[in-house]
């Protein structure tokens, strides 16, 4: 049952969130924070708890989270996620009122969000893909950056929600256009992570003081968000996930497989796909993307 509308905010719309994993419980609770009435449904009973501790309205279902909702925000893992909770007589467009605004915050293909675009105005609901990047730290401080596809006056509509999540927010273009520039976003992220696992690597073995190093380079041209995130990660052998590498072996399939739709080669980024890939083989798959730095330790016969 969603709560009754805070009069202090009687402009804010009713959420429905559906998914409170890593990235979407504190990305609930900021909206919470910012005076939102939120409703949440997900399958772990503790991530609901945690929803209803922070002030918001657990659901039994689907169905029942969306109903009564003006915006329903998804954030799932993947697009056969993202498909189990929009389609069905159980999912969002068969429940959901007829002008309810659908935000999908999650990373899945381009092609994912365009079909799920169509089939939600035959039901009179209007979608925007609106995939983030910043990992959990991003979430938690809510300084996301967030790429947008979608209708110009949905997006309008949507900027405040997402004021409340993220400091960088851009429609990037037409439904699919979001997950586009995510997948881009995913590429240039594992590449520079990689670098930085080499650089650690090779520093490392030149008997090279480690932190040090670091500082001085994330104050150069090398310096990056990537390195200043994962420093820690790197030096403390701290791989505990805040985006697991089994979610960017997803992110690298879609972003391959987006590029040689529209003929455009990664050479760099097809490599980073394969290292991440054998991540994920040798056991490191719920491992933080940091772990790269695991790989290249792997190749170089140095300490795990």
């Amino acid at each position: 049952m969603s709560k009754i509308p805070d009069s202090s905010h009687p402009t804010h719309p009713a959420v429905a969130w559906i998914g409170l994993g890593i990235m979407g419980s504190p990305m609930s609770e900021n909206l919470i924070k910012a005076g939102y009435d939120v409703t949440g449904f997900t399958l772990e009973q503790d991530k609901l708890e945690r929803l209803t501790a922070a002030g918001g309205t657990a659901a039994g279902s689907i169905a029942e989270a969306v109903r009564d909702a003006d915006v329903v925000i998804t954030m799932v893992p993947a697009s056969p996620q993202v498909e189990a909770i929009a389609y069905g007589p159980d999912g969002i467009l068969e429940n959901a009122r007829a002008g309810t605004l659908l935000i999908d915050m999650s990373s899945i293909t381009p092609q994912t969000s365009v079909d799920l675009a169509k089939a939600a105005m035959d039901k009179g609901i209007r979608v925007l893909d609106a995939p983030v990047s910043g990992g959990e730290a991003g979430a938690i401080e809510a300084v996301l950056s967030i790429m947008v596809g979608g209708g110009q006056s949905d997006f309008e509509e949507a900027e405040p929600i997402f004021d409340a999540l993220g400091r960088t927010i851009v429609l990037c273009g037409p439904h699919g256009s979001g997950q586009t520039v995510k997948a881009a976003n995913q590429l240039i992220v594992a590449v520079n992570i990689q670098a930085c696992a080499e650089a650690v690597v090779f520093l490392e073995k030149s008997g090279v003081d480690l932190a040090a190093a670091l500082d001085v380079l994330n104050g150069g041209l090398a310096g990056s968000t990537v390195l200043t995130r994962k420093k820690d990660n790197f030096l403390n052998r701290d791989f505990k996930p805040g985006f697991r590498i089994d979610l960017h072996h997803k992110d690298m399939g879609i972003v391959t497989d987006a590029a040689r739709n529209v003929g455009a080669a990664l050479p760099v980024g097809a490599v980073v796909a394969q290292l991440v890939a054998s991540l994920r083989t040798q056991g490191d798959g719920g491992l933080d993307h940091s772990a790269l730095l695991r790989a290249v330790e792997r190749l170089s016969g140095a300490r795990l």
